[in-house]
């Protein structure tokens, strides 16, 4: 059955919004809480998240991944800071995982539990149909149920913008795409990219290197140096705390003279890897979608069996201020055009079929 999408206006980005790393990484089994509660932060903005309780389960990814299990934590801890409301997650090492991790906040009676990511779409409909009273949401799937909420987002759009940068900065004419599991999520990223370096570079080649994995730097770092080796100066990855990895190979070849970039994903990464290696990177704000939708919950308005899908219309995808460090101007001026294309419907990115 086709799912009609309804778009979320007016959604309150904050382009500024601190990224606090997170605690260490801890094993699924402790079930630690690492949001502050209440009782031990600051005092909040306000108080009128004093008494609920939100939570999320992480991908395989784990909450330091540095993409968007971090950013959705962050949304999190923020709404925590701002509201009183306590935060907690639980991180999946495994598949196997997701279920169970939901259900014990659902169990636990947390007003609005989330998951992260495309791959707990089953594991969040299940809970949902065994628990009919429990509020759900999920990030990158669709869960037709009136007791979750689904939020997706226009990657493809903002992939498109990072390939237009790509596309005209490249050296070699040859740039390179890897991808964590090949699913529709990163298949938007993948087509968006291409489309964008094609549309302002159509002798440039994209190379594609999917790892299968969200959570393994080291096939991302083997990735990369395929890549690499293969004349792409320029990768973008989509592919969580396997990106990591190609960070990592793309800072030896800096450190031994070679003109290497990547573009990072999901946040800002040059905040975390450095301007020294990171072009750009293509932000989804997963920490406001969070924010939103939990915060709206705390002012009374759940909308069970909505989808949102935020795009660059949205303001929800798109480049960093910080682009401005490696990015020259008449590109970033190039960026801004093709951004009012595809927000007027001038341009069509393609999209994961």
């Amino acid at each position: 059955m086709k799912k009609t999408a309804k778009i979320l206006t007016g959604i309150m980005l904050v382009a500024s919004l601190a990224l606090t790393a997170c605690g260490a990484k801890n094993d699924n089994n402790n079930n630690t809480n690492q949001g502050a509660s209440p009782s031990e932060a600051a005092s909040p903005a306000s108080t009128a998240g004093v008494g609920k309780k939100f939570a999320m389960v992480t991908d395989v990814g784990g909450v330091n991944d540095k993409s968007f299990n971090q950013s959705a934590w962050e949304g999190l801890q923020k709404l925590s800071k701002d509201t009183g409301a306590d935060v907690k997650y639980l991180e999946s090492k495994e598949a196997t995982n997701y279920l169970t991790n939901i259900n014990q906040f659902v169990h636990d009676k947390y007003d609005l539990t989330w998951g992260i990511g495309f791959l707990m779409g089953d594991a969040v409909k299940e809970a949902a149909t065994n628990n009919p009273d429990a509020k759900l949401a999920i990030i990158d799937n669709v869960v037709e149920a009136p007791n979750v909420e689904s939020v997706t987002f226009a990657e493809n759009e903002g992939s498109f913008l990072v390939g237009v940068v790509a596309g005209l900065m490249t050296k070699t004419n040859k740039i390179g795409f890897v991808g964590g599991i090949d699913i529709p999520v990163i298949k938007r990223f993948d087509l968006g990219f291409e489309a964008g370096v094609k549309a302002v570079n159509p002798q440039a080649v994209v190379t594609k290197n999917y790892t299968g994995a969200f959570d393994k730097p080291d096939l991302g770092k083997a990735a990369a140096a395929t890549l690499y080796n293969n004349g792409a100066d320029i990768i973008f990855h989509a592919s969580g705390g396997t990106g990591n990895g190609v960070f990592n190979e793309a800072k030896e070849r800096k450190a031994a003279g070679k003109q290497v970039w990547v573009i990072g994903v999901d946040k800002d990464q040059s905040i975390e890897f450095g301007d020294d290696v990171t072009l750009t990177s293509m932000l989804k704000r997963v920490d406001e979608a969070v924010y939103r939708v939990t915060n709206d919950m705390i002012n009374g308005k759940f909308e069970g069996g909505k989808v949102t899908v935020l795009g660059l219309k949205e303001n929800a995808v798109g480049l960093p201020d910080t682009s401005t460090k490696n990015v020259p101007a008449d590109v970033l001026a190039k960026v801004e055009e093709y951004k009012a294309k595809i927000i007027s419907g001038e341009i069509t990115v393609p999209t994961a079929q």
